[in-house]
């Protein structure tokens, strides 16, 4: 029987508050249908101006763990795992291209042609003020969509953890993008079945580190 089929879907509060960051993985697979979910559920998170951003490689053969595990400094949850999702962004993304967004949104009924004339002088505009926090941004937007993927996981019965522990150049190396000096490297995610359980170290009081208005005035709740 396929794992899925075993466990009730998490609704989203759930998913967020039963969710840990796992470090051991089964070597049990993870069904195509069930990856194809992943994918769909993590390319749904919003990005700036639609532009989707985020390139995002799905690392499974063998050889290629191997060598993704050696540029993460040998942490072993990436062999283990069935998959890791590596998350890169492309910078310049704002500046290249966007003939297939604007398509898909008057497709849709989203947008109309007046909103895509619009953002066709607006988007490249804004991306090119933004200097070199070009990278800031398109990185953001690919971590929204990791978080799309870790909390989908967790509601289908799967485990992950967010890495940020590798080396950039390497990592790059694998994808296949070592030449690409316009793509970032976001996170990594590990995916696949808890080999054993984590507690929840907890949270510190919202009077640490959640205020009202202003810092200095403590949210109370």
């Amino acid at each position: 029987m396929n794992p899925i089929t075993q466990v009730q879907s998490l609704d989203v509060p759930s998913a967020i508050a039963q969710r840990r960051s796992i470090k051991s993985f089964k070597s049990d697979p993870i069904s195509k249908e069930l990856l194809h979910q992943l994918v769909e559920l993590t390319v749904a998170a919003p990005s700036s101006y639609n532009i989707q951003d985020w390139r995002i490689v799905l690392v499974q053969d063998e050889a290629q763990k191997a060598a993704l595990c050696a540029a993460s400094w040998n942490q072993q949850q990436i062999i283990q795992a069935p998959v890791t999702f590596v998350f890169a962004a492309d910078i310049y993304a704002g500046e290249k291209d966007l003939t297939p967004v604007f398509e898909q949104g008057l497709q849709t009924g989203a947008w109309n042609e007046g909103t895509v004339n619009y953002f066709k002088t607006a988007i490249p505009q804004f991306h090119g003020a933004l200097g070199d926090k070009r990278r800031e941004y398109a990185i953001k937007d690919a971590i929204i969509a990791a978080t799309h993927l870790v909390l989908a996981a967790e509601s289908l019965g799967l485990s992950t953890c967010f890495m940020n522990g590798w080396i950039e150049d390497k990592v790059k190396e694998v994808i296949g993008a070592a030449d690409n000096p316009d793509l970032a490297i976001a996170v990594l995610v590990p995916v696949g079945y808890a080999a054993s359980p984590r507690l929840d170290p907890g949270r510190l009081p919202f009077s640490y580190n959640v205020f009202v208005d202003k810092l200095g005035n403590p949210y109370q709740g």
